[in-house]
């Protein structure tokens, strides 16, 4: 692998990441803390957690 093929693997990377906090910075302004606080609740117990999180997850199709 070359350095130009390294460069756009760290870019996009970096994108992805930028993108991810961009969306939950968004989701927090939008649901004004209260889907954190639902959240929370739903995922006291890590059972309770991994449920939701793969029924999530098969909804929308996608892991990230």
């Amino acid at each position: 692998m070359d350095i130009f093929g390294i460069l756009t693997m760290v870019g996009g990377l970096a994108l992805f990441l930028y993108g991810m906090n961009t969306m939950g910075d968004g989701l927090v302004m939008l649901s004004g803390g209260k889907l954190e606080q639902v959240l929370e609740k739903l995922t006291k117990k890590r059972i309770m957690a991994l449920l939701l999180g793969a029924s999530v997850t098969a909804v929308i199709q996608s892991s990230s």
